[in-house]
C-alpha cells in the first residue's frame, strides 16, 4: 500500500453481495482489499497530513442525483490516532471531485456508546464540503445536522442514504425510521459522483455496496 498523489487514479473494488467494482479515485486515502469480519471489503485507511473533507475514494460512474445509497461500513481509529480520533466514516454524494465539493452523511463510532451524553449526541453528522464543515453547522445550527445512533468502533454497521431533490435521510442498522433528516442540502437538487468517505485517524472498512439511481 501506498499514499496516492491527488490525481492519482486506481483499480479498486468493492467485494460483496452487489459486486460493484471500481475503479475509484484515491484522494488522501491508501486502500486494498480484505476480509474483514467475515465480509469481502475496502480497507480505507486516511492520511494523517491530509485537510480535514478530503479524504475520499470517489467512485468514477454516471453522476448521481436521486436515488438510494447502502452500504455496510466499519470504522475505528487507526494505528497512532490521536486523542480527538473518532472512526470517521460515511459516504459523499453528489461531488465535484476538482474543488471537493460534496454532501455527505458520516459515523463516528466511538461516540455511540461513551458516557458523555453530549458526545453521544454528536454520532452521526451531515456536512457540505467546503463551506459548511461539521463545526461551523455545530456553531450556526445547533443539534439540527448531527444526532444520537447506537454504534460500536470496529464493528460492522448498515447505513442507508435516501436522496430526493434537497432533502436526504440517513438510515443505520436496517431501522425503518431515519437516524438524520436533511431537508435543506447546501448544494440544493444537484448532482454529482459517489465516493467512500473517512476522516483523520481512521482505519474504515466498507462491503456490500449498492447503488440505485431514480
Amino acid at each position: 500500500m501506498r499514499w496516492l498523489a491527488p490525481a492519482a487514479l486506481v483499480a479498486a473494488a468493492v467485494y460483496g453481495q452487489s459486486g460493484l467494482t471500481g475503479p475509484f479515485e484515491l484522494r488522501s486515502v491508501k486502500t486494498e482489499s480484505v476480509t474483514y469480519k467475515g465480509r469481502k471489503a475496502l480497507r480505507v485507511i486516511a492520511d494523517p497530513g491530509a485537510k480535514d473533507g478530503e479524504r475520499l475514494a470517489m467512485l468514477k460512474g454516471e453522476p448521481f442525483k436521486d436515488g438510494v445509497i447502502e452500504v455496510w461500513v466499519s470504522g475505528e481509529p487507526g494505528a497512532g490516532a490521536g486523542t480527538e480520533a473518532r472512526g470517521f466514516v460515511g459516504v459523499a454524494f453528489r461531488t465535484h471531485p476538482p474543488e471537493f465539493r460534496y454532501e455527505a452523511f458520516y459515523l463516528r463510532p466511538t461516540n455511540g456508546r461513551t458516557d458523555d451524553q453530549v458526545r453521544r449526541n454528536h454520532s452521526a453528522q451531515y456536512v457540505s464540503e467546503p463551506e459548511h464543515p461539521w463545526h461551523q453547522l455545530r456553531k450556526n445550527f445547533p443539534e439540527k445536522y448531527e444526532s444520537y445512533v447506537d454504534l460500536v468502533p470496529g464493528e460492522w454497521t448498515r447505513m442507508r442514504i435516501e436522496v430526493k431533490g434537497k432533502q436526504a435521510k440517513l438510515f443505520v442498522h436496517g431501522a425503518q425510521q431515519p437516524t438524520l433528516v436533511v431537508n435543506d442540502l447546501f448544494l440544493g437538487d444537484d448532482s454529482g459522483g459517489i465516493a467512500l468517505w473517512v476522516g483523520p485517524g481512521t482505519l474504515a472498512h466498507f462491503a456490500d455496496f449498492k447503488i440505485s439511481a431514480n
